[in-house]
């Protein structure tokens, strides 16, 4: 069995005039428009890969299936990602069929993924249904990733209640000026910051976990502390604070500047010891108890190379 053609078409349908992310660019991208994220209507993906860098109890034993869709309604000058995101020239991405997509998944998951995550996936929504759909109908159900840079519409999280197990958002700024400073956005911390309370609202703060101790259920907030804005982490922290201290927290020290960024006044270069050390300090002092820190050197650990068959590695 197999997505029908008219549920598929169902499923895309939004993108008729594409309002699927808050950029609202009313794009008929199923004619081959562009909006903002520069994507048409098409799986255009860059990479479907197994990878073993996401937190612990995402990866697993063997890996994470994650699919890496091209561009992003974002356009953050120092995007590791920068070789397949959007507004960097040419974009490494290939056009898929839906049943080709959903083939490569299974092989990974034949393979021994237990998971499936979706990266950048804010401007593929629709997308990203007809592919759980599909695998579902195939009789594949994993633990689905959404692993995201948080710039979501409430409303699209909220459809995507039945679909996704696990959200995975990034919470970068605490502040609009940074946003668009850095990312080209003029409302990043309103929306983000209400597309986590949904997220919150659907997950909670536990952690689902399986006898193996991955997690199969639940949220998890990413924040990438940036060299020089030690005040937009310990800010970025006491806003989800405001939420709870229980929700499981990602601080992530890996930051590396791109080639975009070599010559930036504060993002040239990595982030110091007493940078971290500040924002882990507010970590603790607010009392979030569940989650991740990082290494320093992890910096030279996380640089995909999406030229690659296997990006990481």
């Amino acid at each position: 069995m197999k997505l029908t053609e008219s549920r598929l078409h169902e499923l895309l349908s939004p993108l008729e005039s594409c309002q699927v992310c808050p950029r609202n660019c009313n794009a008929n991208r199923l004619q081959g428009e562009t909006g903002v994220c520069g994507s048409n209507g098409a799986f255009n993906i860059s990479s479907i890969t197994v990878h073993h860098g996401e937190e612990p109890v995402i990866n697993g034993k063997n890996g994470i299936c994650n699919v890496f869709f091209s561009r992003c309604n974002l356009s953050c000058i120092y995007c590791q990602n920068y070789q397949i995101s959007c507004n960097r020239g040419e974009v490494k991405e290939r056009e898929m069929e839906l049943d080709e997509v959903v083939d490569s998944i299974i092989k990974k998951l034949d393979a021994g993924c237990h998971a499936v995550g979706f990266v950048s996936p804010s401007h593929y929504i629709p997308h990203v249904k007809a592919i759980i759909e599909s695998l579902r109908i195939s009789g594949y159900n994993p633990v689905f990733v959404y692993n995201t840079n948080g710039y979501d519409k409430v409303e699209e999280i909220r459809a995507l209640d039945s679909y996704i197990d696990i959200y995975l958002p990034d919470y970068k700024y605490s502040n609009n000026q940074l946003a668009r400073e850095y990312s080209k956005v003029a409302d990043y911390h309103q929306i983000a910051l209400a597309a986590i309370n949904e997220m919150y609202r659907q997950r909670g703060s536990t952690l689902v976990m399986n006898e193996n101790g991955y997690a199969e259920r639940g949220l998890i907030i990413r924040h990438l502390v940036l060299p020089g804005h030690v005040q937009n982490s310990l800010e970025v922290l006491n806003q989800i604070a405001g939420l709870s201290t229980s929700i499981a927290i990602s601080l992530m020290a890996q930051y590396g500047p791109v080639p975009a960024v070599q010559h930036h006044p504060n993002l040239s270069r990595t982030l110091t010891a007493a940078e971290y050390e500040q924002v882990k300090d507010e970590l603790y002092n607010l009392g979030f108890y569940k989650g991740w820190v990082q290494e320093l050197e992890s910096s030279e650990h996380y640089r995909p190379d999406f030229e690659l068959d296997k990006p990481f590695g």
